[in-house]
């Protein structure tokens, strides 16, 4: 059996797995990608970039080419209907997709899986091998032996890694082999999803959405140029489903349009956290360590802020500049983040799906339009600003002002930015085009109204960019004219000198704590 050795092998090919080939190789980490399919998903699953994961792709130099493959923004919205064909009963906009927020110099877009990926391909040359299985791990002192097999030819070879990042979805592989079991509701139900040719452009070209809910089924387009899915509960006789004859049903009476079915995917809509996301070298990312049901779009982009928060620290420790128990800290602050996210979804999803079953029950029975809704779940559908980026992460990464203050997020709707440590550094302008946002990448950036001040303190061995924040910018961060914010590589706050340092070691202490030093 052949033998490779890499810094990094990570499992899993979908958009976790491919995001965090870019940020590796941004940081000079060599990596091996392995997929166990023979290409990229032809489904579109996911469908939504949220406001957060477009400021990671903006800094990585993607956003541009995302947003050209995506909808306008038009259609950053969710509309509520008895039929597709039917007038809506409620709305909402997908906040920070629809139009610009104060909040961020990015913007998210609707756009399907099965378009962002070959973006994420094409933008790193890391190693991939599709069609490579793993079926074994071996964790030694120094790194981690994986048992790959090639699913064509049934060839097993033997990767041996300094660390395994394990992106390989919810039923990974790779947590299965590390006996870590999960807590949450578990399995919400078997659904279906067709791929179908139909022109609904009369129904939607005026009134566009990322997503249509109707009382019997849900419809999305899928291309700008063209394409829908729908996906509902799948029918119990689903062998023998014609499903351009459902699909056509599903739209309504008298809708009179022919359906084409392409393709048709069942899956499982899972629901809840890894107990561990950590085991030794081998780290869970994505639907490996989380599985978000699809409601508000937010479970791939919680998996792409996982990689966001972990890849800095493995350059860290294989470029020597980190100890290895920085590590610990991914753990410490993105469970806890999987955890909100996950009741948020969960009790959505339940909403949705009883206002759905509720319809359909009301237009069997024939109960007057105006009893159409119960709560008004739909006002908060979308309205994610305080979970997707007021997270405030609280560990030894982070030199905490207050750390007996309980401050994990905003909550799922509201958000206030702030420049406390733990939190995502809020969006400044520091010129024409140029956010605060985009100060950050492959180096800890230290923020301060007088640069000359700091450039005195030695940073070796970091990584580390000096740069001026503008004075009107200081108070809002709570910056006297010598303080100073150090923003780690992810764009979180480390630390915070409200004045000038106590001594000319103030700032290599702290690059030493947030890196476990």
């Amino acid at each position: 059996m052949a033998n490779d050795e890499v810094a990094v092998l990570i499992v899993g090919g979908g958009p976790v797995g491919l995001t965090a080939r870019v940020l590796l190789e941004r940081w000079g980490v060599p990596t091996l990608l392995v997929e166990k399919h023979r290409r990229l998903s032809p489904f579109p699953r996911s469908r939504l970039v949220n406001v957060r994961s477009m400021e990671i792709y903006r800094r990585l130099g993607l956003a541009d080419t995302i947003t050209a493959n995506a909808f306008g923004p038009e259609y950053g919205r969710v509309r509520f209907r008895d039929t597709l064909h039917g007038p809506d009963f409620a709305t909402a906009p997908m906040l920070g997709v629809n139009a610009p927020v104060p909040e961020s110099p990015a913007i998210g877009v609707v756009t399907s899986q099965d378009r962002l990926e070959p973006t994420l391909l094409a933008a790193a040359d890391a190693q991939v091998r599709f069609g490579v299985e793993l079926i074994g791990l071996t964790e030694e002192a120094e790194g981690v032996t994986a048992l790959l097999v090639d699913r064509r030819s049934g060839e097993e070879t033997r990767v041996r890694a300094r660390h395994v990042l394990a992106a390989d979805g919810a039923n990974s592989t790779a947590r299965q082999l590390l006996g870590i079991d999960t807590d949450g509701p578990g399995v919400m139900g078997g659904f279906t999803t067709v791929v179908f040719e139909a022109d609904l452009d009369r129904w939607s070209a005026r009134q566009p959405a990322g997503v249509y809910f109707t009382a019997h089924g849900s419809f999305a387009p899928l291309y700008p140029e063209g394409g829908w899915a729908w996906f509902a509960p799948t029918p119990e006789d689903a062998a023998r489903t014609d499903w351009s004859e459902l699909v056509s049903r599903a739209l309504g009476p008298g809708a009179d349009v022919r359906v084409n079915a392409l393709r048709v995917q069942h899956w499982v809509m899972n629901a809840f956290v890894a107990e561990r996301f950590r085991h030794g070298r081998i780290l869970l990312a994505g639907d490996a360590a989380h599985a978000i049901p699809i409601t508000g779009g937010l479970g791939m982009n919680t998996g792409v802020a996982d990689v966001h928060n972990l890849c800095w620290k493995l350059a860290g420790v294989l470029h020597g500049w980190a100890e290895p128990g920085l590590l610990d800290s991914y753990e410490t602050e993105r469970r806890p983040v999987a955890h909100r996210t996950l009741r948020q979804t969960v009790a959505d999803t339940h909403l949705m799906l009883e206002v759905q079953s509720r319809r359909r029950e009301q237009l069997h029975s024939g109960e007057a339009a105006s009893a159409r809704t119960g709560p008004p779940w739909s006002e908060r559908y979308f309205a994610q600003l305080g979970l997707v980026l007021g997270v405030t992460y609280r560990s030894g990464a982070v030199l905490a002002e207050d750390p007996d203050t309980d401050m994990d997020s905003d909550g799922g709707t509201g958000y206030v930015p702030t420049a406390e440590p733990g939190r995502r550094m809020p969006h400044l302008w520091l010129a024409r085009d140029r956010s605060t946002v985009d100060a950050c990448g492959e180096w800890f950036t230290l923020l301060t109204p007088r640069p000359t001040h700091w450039e005195q303190q030695s940073a070796a061995p970091w990584p580390l960019r000096i740069e001026a924040l503008p004075d009107e910018h200081a108070d809002r961060c709570g910056l006297r004219p010598h303080g100073a914010l150090l923003i780690r590589p992810d764009g979180h706050i480390g630390a915070r000198w409200r004045d000038r340092p106590p001594n000319d070691s103030a700032l290599r202490r702290a690059l030493a704590a947030l890196t476990a030093q």
